[in-house]
């Protein structure tokens, strides 16, 4: 059998049946925003690897990291062992984030996990019996159970895998618009806490922009309000800044565009710049001084690969990388082409709905009949992204070319267009 065939035969895709329902693209190499399939095809990468390779791919300065630390140590385990690339790392993430305390995990699932458990114990370090989250309709935190409990009750995975989850409360999400008055979402969102703060440990939110539940965005001001009810409260608030941290916003992190700062915010994608499995959960001083100084005195997690050498050096090159680059600009550009080139679908009859912000570009459609057609009509003309429900958008890395960016929102446009005739 060739690797071809062992995939068909064997290999479980995300979200997919085995076999594949769906065409699987056979990908031999990969460089700079480009993708190589074994037929010869060249596509334009319109996900970036989803949302992770934000420098492209084959970097060279990042692949010199990889080569340079595999010979010094490409594991240890973190039980009572320091190594020096892991905590270079987490104090570039203080720095960054102005918080205090760093747990370095496997995935970003796996950072929400983390801070849901920190969250309870932090309750429980106190005396508080408060098991619960306060979390926002269509709302995405990852696949895992916990993470899952909190993603939006109607269109996520709760149907099929109902009592197994957590019950959570939730809140109506935030209205679409960057600018859009959300004072009725915050009205609500005031009477949850009124009502559940007892109960509540924390609220969990994707800052400004809510990504797999809709890739909606909406105004700083719910943020920002949403900070002060937590406070008013003591409730600790999480900004799950995975898909939306280093830079994808147009600000390094989504919560600047509020002016905030979160009790636990949790990293991942964009992290080690898409080359290694690795996320980040960072608490305040406050979080973890508490939860230490308790009886409980441990946080209860400890993964197998947690603070891998590789992905930690990998992790440390990107962010010095992008800290080195004019990574602000570079987005900044990509908004403006976002902005100009999606101008052409809001007329189109099939769409609902066109909006960007920062490297993040969407068509919204009226029906969700068509992503796959979409998407096969985009592979053929070199580009590659991957639809989902009525959602035909892009998230791209800062150093695309003006060039295939405007391809990749034309061959979009064009695809719609295809299926109006």
């Amino acid at each position: 059998m060739n690797w071809l065939e062992i995939d068909k035969e064997y290999v479980w895709h995300p979200y997919n049946s085995l076999p594949s329902k769906t065409k699987i693209l056979p990908v031999t190499s990969t460089h700079k925003t480009s993708i190589f399939l074994q037929s010869g095809e060249e596509l334009i990468d319109g996900m970036s690897s989803w949302w992770s390779a934000i420098h492209g791919y084959n970097n060279p300065v990042l692949n010199e990291a990889l080569k340079k630390q595999v010979e010094i140590m490409p594991h240890i385990m973190f039980g009572g062992i320091a190594h020096e690339q892991a905590s270079l790392l987490s104090k570039k993430l203080v720095d960054l984030t102005k918080l205090h305390s760093v747990f370095l995990c496997d995935s970003g699932s796996v950072s929400v996990e983390v801070a849901l458990k920190t969250a309870i114990l932090y309750q429980k370090a106190k005396g508080l019996k408060k098991y619960k989250f306060l979390a926002l309709e269509n709302a995405y935190h990852g696949d895992t159970l916990g993470a899952m409990s909190v993603c939006d009750p109607q269109n996520s995975m709760h149907s099929i895998y109902g009592s197994y989850l957590s019950e959570n409360i939730f809140t109506k999400a935030p209205a679409l618009g960057f600018k859009t008055d959300c004072s009725e979402e915050i009205k609500i969102l005031e009477n949850n806490f009124e009502k559940h703060h007892n109960e509540i440990a924390a609220f969990i939110l994707e800052p400004i922009v809510q990504g797999a539940g809709g890739m909606r965005i909406y105004n700083p001001q719910y943020l920002k309000k949403a900070r002060e009810l937590c406070t008013k409260y003591d409730i600790l608030l999480i900004a799950d800044e995975i898909a939306t941290g280093f830079g994808h916003t147009g600000c390094m992190f989504a919560c600047e565009w509020a002016e905030i700062k979160p009790d636990i915010m949790t990293l991942g994608k964009g992290l080690t710049g898409g080359y290694m499995t690795m996320a980040a959960m960072i608490t305040s001083r406050e979080v973890s001084e508490v939860i230490s100084n308790s009886e409980i005195g441990v946080l209860m997690h400890g993964p197998t690969f947690m603070a891998n050498p590789l992905a930690c050096s990998v992790a440390n090159a990107s962010i010095d990388l992008l800290l080195s680059s004019s990574w602000m600009q570079n987005v900044n550009k990509i908004q403006d082409i976002f902005s100009q080139e999606l101008e052409f679908a809001k007329d189109l009859k099939l769409v609902k709905d066109v909006r960007n912000i920062g490297a993040i570009g969407i068509i919204e459609l009226k029906d969700d009949i068509y992503a796959q057609k979409i998407q096969d009509y985009c592979v053929k003309n070199g580009v590659w992204i991957r639809p989902f429900g009525k959602l035909i958008y892009s998230i791209v890395a800062y150093t695309i070319e003006e060039k295939d960016l405007r391809k990749i929102v034309k061959t979009m446009i064009a695809a719609i267009k295809s299926l109006e005739k």
